[in-house]
C-alpha cells in the first residue's frame, strides 16, 4: 500500500471529548444542529462547537453510531465529539470511524457506554495522504448526498399522494365545492372546511381547481352514516373486513433448518418495515424455504399487498414489491379489482388514529385482526376510485423506481466504504499536490 498507509493508535488521529448538557427548557428556536447519540435531534439558536464536526454515540442503543455536521453545532452529553482532527480531513474521519466496531469497547452493563480512553489505544490502518483523504471523503459523500436527495424526493411524492387522498376522501373537498356551487346545505361538521373552500375559490391567486370532468364524478350532497358521520351521497361504508381481504401471518420454528437454510422467499417482520425510508418493501432480512412458507397459514402474499405492523409498534406501512410471507406482527391487505394498493395504503395512513384506538394490550399495544376488520371503510364510486388511481399510481411507481436506485446506491456505498478506508481499493490521481490551504479554509465541508 505504500508508506502513506500506516498503522497507529486511534488516539493519534483524533481527540475526543464528551458532549455538553442542553436541557430542553434551555433550548431556543434556531438553525444550529443539536447532535446526540443517534445524530441530529433538533435545533438551537447557539452553537457550542465550530463545524464541520463528527460525533459518536456514547451511550444506549445508539452507542458507536457516527454522525456528521457540516455546520457549527451543539454536541449533547450523550455523545463524544472530535475536538481535534490533527490535520486529517473531517469527512474522511467521519467515514473512517464508521468502519470501527465500537461495541468491543462497551464498558456498560445494563446500558451500553463508550469511554474515549478505551478507544484511543485501538490500532487502525489509515492513509496519511491528506489529498487522498479528501478524495475518499468526497466520493462517499457524493453517494450519500444522492441517496439523501432521492429519499427527500420520495417523501415529497408520498406527501402529494396522501394530500390527494385526504382532500378527496377525508375532507371531501370536491363534494363541498359541488354542494356550494349547487347551493346545497353543508353539514355543520363540515362548515369550517366549507368556509375555507369559499375563501380559496374567492382568492385572486389563481389557485388551480379540479378539472370539470373530474369534479363531475363527485356528488353534490352529503348524507349521514351512523358509523362514519357525514359522507358524500351515494357512497357507502362497510367494515373493512367485508371489503378487503386481510390476513395475518406466523413464524415457522426458527430452530428448524428445513424452514430457513437456503431459503429464497422473503419473510417480512415489523423490523423490516421499521428500517424502510419509503413505503415500498423491496427486500427482507430473512428468507424462507418452500417448507417454511407452507408452515404459514397465509402462505406467500402477492406483489402489491399492503402490509401494516399490528404491534410493537402499530402503524408501519408498506406496499410489497415482491411476493412475501409475513409474521404474526403484521396485518396484510390484498388489493382487488375495485380497491388498489395505493388506495388501501392511503386509507390506512389516514385512518391510523382509528386503528390505534381499537388496539389493546398490557405489555404493548396490539390490534387484533378481529378488531381491525370491524373498522368502517369508506367506499366511493368506482369512477372516483379509478380517477384517484390514475393520479396516485404514477406517484407510487416513481417512488418504487427511486427506492430501487437508493438501494443500489446504498449497496455501492457500503461496498466502497471499507475498501476505500482500508486501502484495498485506491482512487486514481491520489498523488497530486496538496491544494493551497492558504487561500482556503482547511475545514471546508466538501459540499456535504
Amino acid at each position: 500500500m505504500g508508506s502513506e498507509w500506516v498503522s497507529k493508535p486511534l488516539g493519534e488521529l483524533i481527540v475526543l471529548q464528551r458532549g455538553h448538557d442542553l436541557p430542553a427548557q434551555n433550548r431556543k428556536e434556531g438553525s444550529v444542529p443539536i447532535m446526540g447519540s443517534s445524530g441530529l435531534t433538533g435545533y438551537h439558536s447557539v452553537a457550542k462547537i465550530l463545524g464541520p464536526g463528527v460525533v459518536i454515540g456514547r451511550s444506549g442503543n445508539s452507542m458507536g453510531e457516527v454522525s456528521f455536521s457540516a455546520k457549527d453545532y451543539w454536541p449533547l452529553n450523550t455523545c463524544l465529539y472530535v475536538t481535534d482532527f490533527k490535520g486529517n480531513d473531517p469527512l474522511y474521519i467521519y467515514y473512517f470511524l464508521q468502519t470501527i466496531d465500537f461495541d468491543q469497547f462497551n464498558s456498560g452493563s445494563a446500558q451500553k457506554s463508550l469511554n474515549r480512553n478505551a478507544v484511543y489505544p485501538y490500532e487502525v490502518l489509515f492513509t496519511q495522504n491528506k489529498f487522498e483523504q479528501k478524495l475518499i471523503g468526497k466520493v462517499l459523500a457524493n453517494l450519500d448526498n444522492k441517496i439523501q436527495l432521492n429519499r427527500q424526493t420520495n417523501q415529497t411524492l408520498e406527501q402529494m399522494a396522501q394530500a390527494l387522498f385526504k382532500s378527496w376522501f377525508v375532507d371531501f373537498d370536491p363534494v363541498i365545492d359541488n354542494a356550494l356551487a349547487a347551493g346545497n346545505p353543508i353539514p355543520p361538521a363540515l362548515a369550517t372546511r366549507a368556509e375555507s373552500r369559499k375563501s380559496l375559490h374567492g382568492s385572486a391567486d389563481n389557485t388551480p381547481q379540479l378539472p370539470e370532468h373530474i369534479r363531475a364524478l363527485f356528488p353534490e350532497r352529503f348524507t349521514h352514516h351512523p358509523d362514519r358521520g357525514w359522507i358524500p351521497e351515494g357512497w357507502e361504508v362497510n367494515p373493512i373486513g367485508k371489503v378487503i381481504d386481510n390476513v395475518g401471518g406466523g413464524t415457522p420454528k426458527t430452530k428448524e433448518g428445513t424452514f430457513w437454510i437456503g431459503g429464497t422467499h422473503p419473510f417480512c417482520t415489523p423490523k423490516d418495515m421499521s428500517s424502510l425510508t419509503s413505503k415500498t418493501l423491496l427486500e427482507t432480512e430473512r428468507h424462507l424455504t418452500e417448507a417454511g412458507v407452507a408452515k404459514i397459514s397465509s402462505g406467500q402474499l402477492p406483489q402489491g399487498t399492503v402490509l401494516m405492523s399490528s404491534r410493537a409498534p402499530i402503524g408501519y406501512l408498506a406496499i410489497t414489491d415482491v411476493p412475501v410471507s409475513v409474521n404474526q406482527g403484521i396485518i396484510a391487505m390484498k388489493p382487488n379489482e375495485l380497491f388498489s394498493s395505493e388506495y388501501i395504503l392511503s386509507w390506512a395512513e389516514a385512518s391510523m388514529e382509528e386503528v390505534v384506538s381499537r388496539a389493546n394490550g398490557s405489555t404493548f399495544l396490539e390490534i387484533s385482526k378481529k378488531n381491525f376488520r370491524e373498522i368502517p371503510f369508506l367506499i366511493p364510486s368506482a369512477d372516483v376510485l379509478k380517477q384517484f388511481d390514475a393520479i396516485a399510481k404514477p406517484y407510487f411507481q416513481r417512488i418504487t423506481s427511486i427506492q430501487k436506485d437508493v438501494d443500489q446506491l446504498t449497496k455501492l456505498r457500503d461496498t466502497l466504504l471499507p475498501k476505500l478506508i482500508s486501502g484495498e481499493l485506491r482512487l486514481p490521481n491520489t498523488h497530486q499536490p496538496e491544494p493551497d490551504t492558504k487561500k482556503k479554509d482547511s475545514h471546508e465541508t466538501h459540499g456535504y
